[in-house]
């Protein structure tokens, strides 16, 4: 067989990216998240709930499937990595949690519009959602392997970008000739392709099965691209992976950098990850959006992360990723506050006029920037945690990384259902993100902007 070339390597990497955003971009914020919110409310309404009771009622029910899911990606995160790196085996990990991915999405088309079953369908997103979770450890891992320290920042911001360009394209695809408007017509006119029922949405429901068949389908480079290095000859057990697992924790309180790393982007990682499940939910709630306007929301934000992803990696590949990641966040911060104090009828307190644009007008600069700064910080982030992490057991290291990531990823979610519950408002529901973006600030003034891999 020929040899790939790094190229090729890189590009197969890539299209992981490109394939897999689509959960993202298309199922957590921009259709399935907010379908599922109306939905929620409707049925809650017809429960006999209030009107605002039942947007924050289908607020908490968001947030509680996002807080379950997030604790079982963040506590299996590091075993699968561990278990990756004692037999050198990634690919096949990639491939079975491929599968969930596949699986999970596939099943969102039952979403009835009723909310007869929204409890089944919730537990089919978990499940997507957790393969997408765990093959992106796996994907991550292999990182270090494509590039040198220098290059990798550049490496890993092109991919991003090239993620969020299939996520535009696919989301632009949905709106254009699938997902319906209140007058059951697409953004375009066109009723639903295929003959589907706008009265069922099923146009909308669609985002499932389209979702699984774009990741099915654009996978196909990766596994012909991104081959395993020689296996260790150990075979994968739960015995040495949790050894391995333990003598790495074991170590962190030597490495203050890493530790603080991790603690870092724990709570900032949250954060953003809170923006991403809930910005669509708050337009549907808040603003009173419909699907339509939230992909057309969407497709802004993805080529603004498109743009500044690229860019942000051309950056990193200057001065580093840590001081790429600490602009970003305060960016992002200031953005939370401006969401927090805005409403339909009044922004920062100051009351506005019936009917007023400029929430709407606020919160697409808002989603311009969500956009652009989360890709930048997940981008750099990975580059940094390259930094840290020791080249013969990468996976292990992205498996702490993705616990961190996700290990408090119940947080966000929580809070803001909490938050959500006692105030009763979806509003004033977004505000625990910014002291989680302000905890992760904190803790980054510990990190080494070129960090300390074990020598």
């Amino acid at each position: 067989m020929a040899e790939i070339s790094v190229r090729k390597r890189i590009w197969g990497w890539y299209f992981f990216d490109w394939a897999s955003q689509p959960y993202h971009t298309l199922l957590v914020t921009f259709i399935f998240g907010p379908y599922f919110a109306g939905v929620a409310a409707e049925y809650f309404v017809a429960q006999g709930f209030s009107e605002i009771a039942a947007d924050a009622k289908a607020q908490s029910t968001w947030a509680l499937c996002l807080t379950i899911t997030g604790l079982i990606i963040g506590l299996g995160a590091p075993l699968m990595g561990a278990l990756a790196d004692s037999s050198g085996r990634r690919v096949p990990w990639v491939f079975g949690f491929s599968c969930m991915y596949v699986l999970g999405a596939g099943a969102l088309w039952f979403t009835m519009p009723d909310g007869s079953n929204m409890w089944p369908m919730l537990i089919a997103f978990g499940f997507g959602f957790v393969g997408a979770e765990y093959a992106l450890i796996f994907t991550n891992s292999q990182l270090p392997s494509l590039g040198t320290d220098e290059e990798i920042g550049s490496i890993s911001g092109s991919g991003f970008a090239f993620g969020y360009a299939g996520g535009f394209v696919a989301l632009a695809i949905l709106l254009l000739f699938f997902a319906e408007q209140g007058n059951g017509k697409t953004l375009i006119g066109l009723d639903p392709a295929f003959g589907l029922d706008a009265s069922q949405k099923e146009g909308t429901r669609a985002v499932g099965p389209f979702t699984a068949l774009w990741f099915a389908i654009f996978m196909v480079p990766y596994f012909l691209w991104v081959h395993d290095d020689p296996p260790t000859g150990q075979r994968a057990s739960f015995g040495t992976a949790l050894g391995m697992l333990k003598a790495l924790v074991a170590s962190l309180w030597k490495r203050l950098s890493l530790s603080a790393y991790l603690g870092s982007s724990m709570f900032y990682r949250d954060a953003l990850n809170g923006l991403y499940g809930f910005g669509g939910v708050y337009a549907t709630l808040v603003l009173n959006w419909e699907i339509t306007q939230i992909g057309i929301f969407g497709i802004m934000a993805l080529i603004s992360s498109v743009i500044f992803s690229w860019l942000g990696g051309r950056v990193d590949r200057r001065i580093g990723p840590k001081p790429v990641i600490v602009g970003a966040i305060w960016i992002l911060m200031a953005v939370c506050i401006v969401i927090v104090a805005m409403s339909r009828t009044q922004f920062f307190g100051f009351p506005l006029a019936p009917g007023s644009s400029l929430p709407d007008a606020v919160f697409f600069g808002c989603g311009v920037l969500i956009g652009g700064m989360g890709g930048v910080v997940q981008s750099a982030s990975r580059s940094l945690m390259v930094r840290h992490s020791d080249p013969t057991s990468p996976t292990e290291y992205f498996g702490l990384y993705g616990l961190s990531g996700r290990a408090t990823a119940f947080i966000a979610p929580s809070l803001i259902g909490m938050v959500t519950a006692a105030t009763g408002s979806a509003r004033l529901g977004i505000s625990p993100v910014i002291g989680l973006f302000a905890l992760g600030l904190v803790l980054l003034v510990w990190v080494k902007p070129e960090g300390d891999q074990p020598k």
